[in-house]
């Protein structure tokens, strides 16, 4: 008898989802990025062949659909990173098991009532605690661990493209791995703190620093006398320039010029302009307050570095000035003198010194469009509806 296939279901955790906004506002929780891919290609990879779905917010339903059964879903949280000893765990739950860490929940195989009511017919518990994204600083405190893991699985078994006898390595060259059709010519590449992936397409040109953890994702860019340090991320085609530490790049975005950004997370069709500096350490050394979309206040983190947090489609003008641990919404626009207070709601623009002012639905349209276009991806009436939700709901976060 041929064995049904697997219908697995990526779920957010609705409180959970707002810690991590605003990453959460464009996009399932499983869709963020951290170490190489994102929470969803981990799962994909390690669950195997199955149909892949999300049960997220209404406003995203229509580019992150659910297709659901009525009975054996496997239901995996979006905010937990798995391991192929989790993922195994999660393969073996029988029909109505659920798998949990405390109170809460990591899956569960069944139907959509047995979920809602969180009715299960046996609970079972991992001998070792995942890792969990609860906080928007988790995204780059766990980064250089994930991609470590992520560079074991991605190149297991896989022979790596030769590095070119012009770059400098510093550590084990079995540390690198260059994926088909990358450019890497001149750079210095230190593996002694972390591997190194370059991925399809991508080019490090010359003069480039890199210390790994680092990966770079297709069609990536590091420009010329790029200095990077672990553990940092470059999704799709995104493109750095300057001094970059401990940062996650979701995708699509640019910081191509000098200024630093450490201990931060950029989202999608960003832009970062020129002698732009993000601070991640105050004067005084004191543990660092950052923005909580749930609360509605900047609480406690215990941390000493963090940098800047930006939402999709943000934007940065020259020789901006970025106080330490800010959170920027979607479509913010900042230009001008002086550092902008240290969180900014979603569709503002504006300066310290002139002030913020509300951006016209139309207008940010017009600019997402011509910056999508770039890279030859459709702004669609999808996205003008999800980012129309956005709008209308920013207020219940300020």
């Amino acid at each position: 008898m041929k064995k049904t296939a697997l219908n697995v279901i990526l779920f957010d955790d609705n409180e959970v989802r707002k810690h991590l906004m605003p990453f959460t506002y464009t996009r399932p929780t499983a869709e963020l990025r951290v170490g190489i891919t994102t929470i969803a290609e981990k799962w994909q990879a390690m669950l195997g062949e199955a149909t892949y779905s999300y049960l997220t917010v209404p406003y995203l339903k229509k580019k992150f659909p659910l297709h659901a059964r009525r009975s054996s879903n496997l239901m995996v949280a979006g905010h937990v990173i798995p391991t192929p000893k989790l993922a195994q765990l999660v393969l073996d739950l029988q029909e109505g098991e659920a798998l949990m860490v405390g109170e809460e929940l990591i899956a569960f195989n069944g139907n959509a009532h047995d979920f809602d009511a969180r009715h299960y017919s046996r609970v079972l518990y991992p001998k070792r605690k995942p890792l969990v994204l609860r906080h928007l600083y988790d995204i780059f405190e766990y980064n250089g661990k994930v991609l470590e893991q992520d560079f074991v699985r991605l190149t297991a078994g896989r022979q790596s493209q030769p590095l070119s006898p012009t770059n400098t390595v510093i550590g084990d060259v079995k540390r690198i791995f260059v994926e088909e059709g990358a450019y890497v010519e001149g750079a210095m590449l230190n593996t002694q703190s972390g591997p190194i992936y370059i991925g399809k397409d991508v080019e490090v040109m010359e003069g480039a620093c890199i210390r790994g953890g680092f990966a770079a994702c297709h069609d990536a860019k590091v420009r010329i006398g790029a200095k990077v340090y672990g553990a940092t991320t470059l999704g799709p085609h995104v493109k750095i320039g300057g001094e970059v530490e401990n940062t996650v790049f979701i995708g699509y975005s640019n910081k191509a010029h000098d200024g630093f950004l450490g201990d931060a997370v950029i989202g999608e069709w960003c832009n970062i302009g020129g002698g732009t500096t993000a601070s991640n350490l105050k004067n005084d050394y004191a543990e660092i307050k950052l923005w909580n979309y749930a609360s509605k206040r900047f609480e406690r983190t215990g941390l000493q570095f963090c940098g800047l947090f930006m939402g999709d489609h943000s934007k940065i003008g020259v020789n901006g000035m970025i106080n330490t641990a800010t959170v920027l919404g979607v479509g913010v626009n900042i230009h001008g003198a002086g550092f902008p207070r240290n969180f900014v709601a979603s569709f503002q623009e504006g300066s310290a010194t002139a002030g913020f002012k509300d951006v016209p639905l139309e207008t940010f349209y017009t600019i997402a469009e011509r910056v999508m276009a770039r890279r030859n991806i459709p702004f669609t009436e999808v996205d003008r509806n999800i980012f129309k939700a956005i709008y209308n709901i920013r207020d219940r976060y300020k």
